[in-house]
Order: structure tokens, then C-alpha cells, then sequence
């Protein structure tokens, strides 16, 4: 079989064949576009671009979604909070884009998520109202985005009892029911960014992480490979600068203005088997809620904040004390039981890529994207979120086939899935098991092809931990991991708790050795 998308080229990223391109790079001759940056908005335009027939290159100085794109709430908003600041257009915008992943583009990747919303005495008459009417909107939205109710369901009032079997750890006391409504879950944000990566490279993209891009112009760069020191200068018709919260490093002339979102993670234990986003408005905001939804390997993801994060740019963002302190207040007004910091088993933190507001808050700045010229630079696509990345790639190719061509064909990503897509029937045929089909799709068959030729790779990688070692041999052969780090904190999210993280370095290394 062909590996990667059906009928298209090869989707295997790994270090042999990025020595190879890079080589091709090399030779010299002018690519159509260089994108610089891997997240989940580079990778987009890497894939958008590629489908048009365009010769695309990306570069990433560290590793795919090593940024905002891996700290994200892995959730596929439908856009309902942009419709209380009166953003429409955005808000539609979202609802459509989640509606293209949730059933063509990724729907190994993403699954229908409940979110209750508890009905406690604190919910005042006022608060329950706009929470409602909220919910309805957001019905109309799904249905002008044309998703089935199959996909998603229509919102309604629920009785205590579903309340709590949703949410077992919520207080009893005054509990009145809860008022659901369903919006979409990505299984992961990285392994999102890295599915993307992988079809653009069937189509014919060239992704080489671990080269950074300097001296960036409209039309050139100096590319440094950061594993060998070497440097090669590259030609390209456009330059798509997609770097997120360091746009402003390549285009000084972009003004960003980051907020901080942080996360806390627990044993899905602490909540006693949560099956539904627990969602918690805060006091005084009519579109803000705090919610503690179930993730991946067993976990609890509790967030978000939106903190203004000014100064320079970290690799790896760090929850504040007082955003720590924030959440676990807010959550603890609903449950019987309230959480203690000892119950923290890890936390992370992303920058958003706001564009600089003269006045507003970070929490008020729109969330919709820009695609921005500077004269003689690069075209930078800036601001928007994960869910509508498809739309900002799709604008910022529209926007470098405009200025620099050459033609090229209309975009067709809104059809093509994802390396892995698999939905429906489909899924429920697949011989593996449902947490494999979850993180791969249909490409869960290899890993299983990995365990027949060594059965030693059936094993965990760490006592206690839902991953293989197939796993981190088929993220080194076939993902673009080069290092324990990209397997343990991307290809994997083992490495937000860090007891786990130690337990499995061993087999992340080990899984270089048999695969270098």
C-alpha cells in the first residue's frame, strides 16, 4: 500500500528524508513558497499551498507544533463566545471550520464533546438566561454551518441526576440540573499539526524541522540546519512568515500583544470519571467560563486564563501562581470536594498571537486573523485560532498567489482528509484498538503491522501508560521525530506530568537506537 493519503505520495517524515530534501534544497532554483513556522498555521498554508501545485518548503527552527499550536484546550470551538462581543462573522466562521474537521478533514481526531453547565445557587436567574440563549445561539450556528445533529446535538435543559453522571464529582446541594450543550474535542492539538505536515508531504511539500530561517525578505532567506550547522540560501516567489507569537521576530514590523492561556492537569481520577466538559461561568463575564473536560492517557485538563503576557517571548510558556489560584477557585465553587494544589499533577501554558490593541484588554482583542505586507518583506498570517487554521492558510496562499503567483489552482483543503482520516463505519471495521484508531485512524493498522515484525513493541512504554513502543518507533519512522523530546512532549503528551515523563525516557531513547 501506498503510505500516507490515498493515491498520493509518500507522508513518512523522518531524518533520512529531510537530509534528502535539504540536499535538493540545496541545488539551488527558485521554490513558489517558503513558509516559515510549524505550527498547526504553517503546516495549513504548507498543505494548502502543495495542493495547488505550488513548490512548497517549510521550515521550523524546533520541532512541528512545538509552539501555541501544542497548548492549546484541544477543543474545536463552534465560535459562541465571539457572538457576545458581536462577532458574527467569526463566530460563523468557527462553526463552519469545525463542522470541515469534524466530518472530512480529521474526524479520527476529533469527537463530539458535552459541556454542562451546572445549575447551582450561584447560577443567578440572570446568568442562567444568558447561558441558554448562548446555547440556542449556538444551535443556529451549528445549523448555518450546515452540521448535522447526528454530529452534534441540539442543546438542552438535563435533569440533575444526567448532570452528575456526566460530571459525578459535582455538589448535590442545590444542585437544580445543568443546561448541555455540545460543541467538538480534538484528541490532540500536535497530533493535529502533525497530520497536516504528513498530507502536505504526500502532496509534495517539503517540511524540514530543525532549520531556522534568518534574514528574511519578501522573496529570500538564509536557512540554517541547527542539527549540522550548515547554511543554505533559498529563493522562493513568496514567503509566508507563519511563526505565530514570533511574527514580530521576522517582520519587525508586526505588533503583537500575547495573552497568556494556562491549563492545569489531574488524574481524570480527581474527577471521578468526568465524561463532559464541566463548564463554569465566571462571576461577572457573560462569555468567559472556566471547564474541566477528560483528555488523553487518563488526564483532566482544567483551564483557561486569559492574562495579558508582555516581555519577551519563552519556548515554554509558565502558568502564573495567581492564574493557578484562579482556576481551582472557580472550579471548586461546583464540586463536593474542592481541589487542592497537591492534586496538580502538571500545567502548561500557550501565548495567543493577538495583533496590538491601542485600548483593549487581551481578553476583548478579536480573535480574528490578519494577513498582513509589509513592503519587501514577508507575508505574514497572524491572530485567529486553531480551529479556523485551514481558513487563515487558505487567505495567506490567496494572498502570495496574488502578489507573486505563479497561478495557481482555487483552494481544495476544505476536502481533503487528513493522513489517518477515517469516520463512522469505517472506524468501527478497523482491526485495532479504539485508543489507537483514536491517535492514528486508519494508520493504526501499521502500528499494529510494527508489533507483528517485534512483538516487543506491544509493550508500554512506562508501567501505567497508554502508549507503546510502536508508538515511538512509528513517530520516528514516520512523524518527524528527532528527538526524545519531540516523542515525549509532542508525539505524545507523556511529558506534561513529570513523573511520567522520567518513566518513559528510557523507551524514547531506546527508540532512537533501533531506529536512528
Amino acid at each position: 500500500m501506498v503510505d500516507g493519503s490515498a493515491g498520493l505520495g509518500d507522508s513518512r517524515l523522518n531524518a533520512g528524508r529531510r537530509e534528502r530534501e535539504l540536499l535538493a534544497l540545496g541545488d539551488g532554483g527558485v521554490i513558489d513558497v517558503l513558509v516559515i513556522g510549524g505550527g498547526v498555521t504553517g503546516a495549513g498554508v504548507a498543505l494548502d499551498a502543495a495542493t495547488r501545485g505550488l513548490r512548497t518548503v517549510l521550515v521550523e527552527q524546533h520541532d512541528l507544533a512545538f509552539g501555541t499550536s501544542r497548548w492549546s484546550s484541544k477543543l474545536v470551538h463552534g465560535g459562541l463566545r465571539y457572538l457576545a462581543s458581536g462577532g458574527v462573522g467569526i463566530a460563523h466562521e468557527s462553526a463552519v471550520e469545525r463542522d470541515i474537521l469534524l466530518t472530512t478533514t480529521a474526524p479520527h481526531l476529533t469527537r463530539a464533546l458535552p459541556q454542562v453547565v451546572p445549575l447551582l445557587p450561584g447560577v443567578g436567574t440572570a446568568q442562567r438566561a444568558l447561558v441558554r440563549a448562548g446555547f440556542a445561539a449556538g444551535d443556529v450556528l451549528r445549523r448555518t454551518a450546515g452540521t448535522s445533529p447526528a454530529v452534534l446535538p441540539r442543546s438542552r435543559r438535563i435533569a440533575a441526576a444526567e448532570a452528575l453522571r456526566l460530571a459525578p464529582t459535582l455538589r448535590r446541594n442545590g444542585l437544580r440540573g445543568g443546561l448541555l450543550a455540545w460543541d467538538g474535542q480534538l484528541v490532540d492539538d500536535a497530533r493535529l499539526v502533525v497530520a497536516i505536515a504528513r498530507t502536505a508531504a504526500a502532496h509534495g511539500a517539503s517540511v524540514l524541522t530543525r532549520v531556522r530561517a534568518q534574514d528574511v525578505t519578501g522573496d529570500s532567506a538564509r536557512l540554517h540546519d541547527t542539527l549540522t550547522g550548515e547554511t543554505l540560501s533559498v529563493r522562493a516567489r513568496s514567503v509566508i512568515n507563519a511563526t505565530g507569537v514570533w511574527a514580530d521576530h521576522v517582520d519587525p514590523s508586526i505588533e503583537l500583544r500575547p495573552s497568556r492561556g494556562t491549563h492545569l492537569v489531574f488524574d481524570a481520577a480527581a474527577f471521578g470519571g468526568l465524561t463532559a466538559s464541566l463548564t463554569v461561568p465566571i462571576p461577572g463575564s457573560t462569555s468567559r467560563f472556566v471547564f474541566a473536560f477528560p483528555a488523553a492517557h487518563g488526564r483532566v485538563y482544567l483551564g483557561l486564563t486569559d492574562e495579558d503576557a508582555p516581555g519577551p517571548i519563552p519556548d515554554e510558556p509558565v502558568p502564573s501562581d495567581a492564574e493557578i489560584e484562579f482556576l481551582l477557585d472557580t472550579v471548586n465553587t461546583v464540586l463536593r470536594e474542592p481541589l487542592r494544589r497537591s492534586d496538580i499533577r502538571g500545567s502548561f501554558a500557550g501565548l495567543r498571537p493577538l495583533l496590538r490593541s491601542a485600548d483593549d484588554s487581551t481578553a476583548d482583542i478579536s480573535r480574528e486573523h490578519a494577513v498582513l505586507h509589509s513592503p519587501g518583506g514577508p507575508i505574514t498570517v497572524v491572530g485567529g485560532k486553531l480551529t479556523t487554521y485551514r481558513k487563515m492558510a487558505q487567505d495567506a496562499v490567496d494572498a502570495a498567489v496574488a502578489h507573486a503567483g505563479p497561478p495557481a489552482s482555487p483552494c481544495v483543503t476544505q476536502r481533503i482528509p487528513l493522513v489517518g482520516a477515517v469516520s463512522g463505519a469505517e472506524r468501527d471495521r478497523i482491526p485495532a484498538p479504539p485508543v489507537l484508531i483514536e491517535r492514528y485512524g486508519i494508520e493504526a493498522t501499521e502500528i499494529l503491522r510494527l508489533v507483528r515484525t517485534d512483538p516487543a513493541l506491544a509493550e508500554p512504554v512506562a508501567p501505567g501508560i497508554d502508549v507503546t513502543r510502536a508508538e515511538f518507533a512509528y513517530a520516528v519512522t514516520h512523524e518527524g521525530a528527532l528527538t526524545e523530546d519531540d516523542l515525549l512532549d509532542r508525539r505524545t503528551r507523556i511529558g506534561l506530568v513529570e513523573s511520567d515523563r522520567s518513566a518513559a525516557l528510557p523507551a524514547a531513547r531506546a527508540a532512537f537506537a533501533h531506529h536512528p
